[in-house]
């Protein structure tokens, strides 16, 4: 059975790490708080000091990282990831960033990895998923190594080859225009029920059961009613908006909807929701409705 490392052990990637471990593999870990990962050590999770030790342990990294910035500083540097890099060795980057700022680590990896591979292979899911195994894992890079790696994403949910690096996150930060315009339509819809006197669990229940109700919107119905915890944070969601504007814009295609979602999020956080989960946007629309303003 193929070791396994962790480096980013937050809501995401520590869940991630406990699913391995719950399956009987070899998992290593790094973090910037060790403290808030005790609960995995507890559960026989090893711990690394620095990611060049964890890459130099494992057979397989696995990073899961807020943006593209603390992706290329766990790459780089002596104590880096790609300095613990040898033959055979697959570096799966979870994380959702840039395609280009990917396409450049992995460059950084095939010239100075010594025959390592890293892929991008961003999910489109949050916790339930994770903890189900029911993740969508869009993978970019070479093939070889995917085909190395499958059977182990396969833990986490359904791995596809999608292409070259970078073009895995291209996809999935296609997909997250649909998640944030879905969430954003329908807490509009939801607020123009409930200011009508409609019972909010009745609207939410029949607009779910009607041809708008997708598998994510019936999923996070619980949270749009009551938003008191957070699968995906509308800090994220318009880190990965801005992410895919900046790819309409370089390749000269209209984004309306995306562009639309960005300045809603971009208001949302002005407002102090950037760690509220994206159903926490039927509240902040309720609130702008009552009067709150965006300073």
């Amino acid at each position: 059975m193929q070791t396994i490392g962790f480096i980013g052990l937050g809501s995401m990637g520590g869940n991630m790490a406990a699913r391995y471990l719950a399956a009987g593999y070899t998992v290593y870990g790094e973090d910037r708080d060790r403290q808030h990962a005790q609960s995995l050590v507890d559960q026989g999770l090893q711990w690394a000091s620095t990611p060049r030790a964890l890459a130099e342990s494992v057979d397989i990294v696995m990073t899961s990282l807020p943006n593209d910035e603390i992706v290329k500083a766990v790459a780089s540097g002596p104590d880096g990831i790609v300095a613990g890099c040898s033959e055979g060795k697959v570096w799966a980057d979870l994380s959702t960033i840039s395609p280009r700022a990917s396409r450049e680590v992995a460059e950084q990896v095939r010239e100075h990895g010594r025959g390592a591979q890293m892929l991008d292979t961003p999910v489109s899911g949050s916790v339930p998923q994770v903890k189900s195994g029911t993740l969508t894992i869009m993978v970019g890079g070479d093939p070889d190594a995917f085909a190395r790696i499958e059977p182990v994403l396969r833990v986490l949910g359904t791995p596809t080859h999608i292409g070259e690096n970078g073009q895995g996150l291209a996809l999935k930060l296609a997909i997250n225009i649909s998640l944030a315009v879905q969430t954003l339509a329908f807490s509009e819809g939801l607020l123009v029920a409930e200011r009508e006197g409609i019972d909010a669990q009745l609207a939410a229940k029949v607009m779910s059961e009607s041809q708008i109700g997708s598998p994510m919107l019936k999923l996070r119905i619980p949270l749009i009613l009551n938003p008191d915890q957070a699968w995906f944070d509308i800090g994220l969601m318009h880190k990965d908006i801005g992410l895919v504007c900046q790819i309409g814009a370089d390749q000269g295609i209209p984004l309306p909807t995306a562009q639309v979602a960005d300045h809603v999020l971009s208001q949302a956080e002005e407002l102090g929701y950037t760690h509220r989960d994206i159903a926490a946007l039927h509240e902040f629309l309720a609130h702008l409705g009552d009067g709150s303003s965006v300073s």
